[in-house]
């Protein structure tokens, strides 16, 4: 009799277990899994749907190579090159970057875009103040300041899906995860300060 209550509740966990994991979707013991956050922000809806450029494709490359896929970006990817910050970027582990659309590098008159792009020095000290040695969380940008590669500091602000950087630019799709860091889309280039 005991060994007949051990077999059926043996069998009932399994099934417990068995039934859903069959039927495509998490059993109870993923119940407690963390779920990573999802992006957040107007542009988010912009971004393709399937393909290396979608969120599950960025999610499989390292932050230089997903980046390049997402036709937004196209300046900030260029620049990238130009600064020789690819290798840089795609081997770093856990970061943040904060990546300007080419809308926020067209904010800059085109004489003097072209005069930092032209400076290989000043590119690069521009391209890595928008990196934090971290993956932050949304929660960490309600009011924060974190240290940039470049060594200066930024600071974040905000709640909800709505966040500033430095006072000003607009996270305009955050918390988007590539295979090596959480990217932060913005409308505005940073100046490190």
């Amino acid at each position: 009799m005991t060994t007949t209550r051990i077999r059926r509740s043996a069998l009932l966990a399994a099934a417990a277990f068995v039934v859903p994991v069959a039927l495509g979707v998490a059993g109870p013991a993923f119940a407690d899994a963390p779920k990573a956050a999802d992006p957040y922000g107007p542009a988010c809806a912009s971004v393709p749907k399937e393909g290396s450029g979608s969120l599950a494709g960025m999610a499989k490359d390292p932050v230089a190579t997903a980046a390049s896929h997402n036709p937004a970006l196209s300046t900030l990817v260029a620049a990238v090159k130009k600064a020789g910050l690819v290798d840089t970027l795609n081997n770093a582990k856990d970061i943040t970057v904060f990546a300007p659309t080419n809308e926020a590098f067209a904010k800059i008159p085109k004489a003097d875009l072209t005069k930092i792009l032209g400076d290989k020095a000043e590119l690069t000290k521009i391209l890595t103040y928008h990196v934090v040695g971290e993956r932050l969380t949304p929660k960490q940008l309600t009011a924060g300041s974190f240290k940039t590669l470049e060594g200066g500091s930024l600071a974040t602000a905000g709640s909800g899906s709505t966040f500033t950087v430095n006072g000003h630019a607009k996270i305009v799709c955050g918390d988007v995860q590539t295979a090596n860091a959480t990217v932060n889309i913005i409308d505005t280039v940073l100046t490190p300060m």
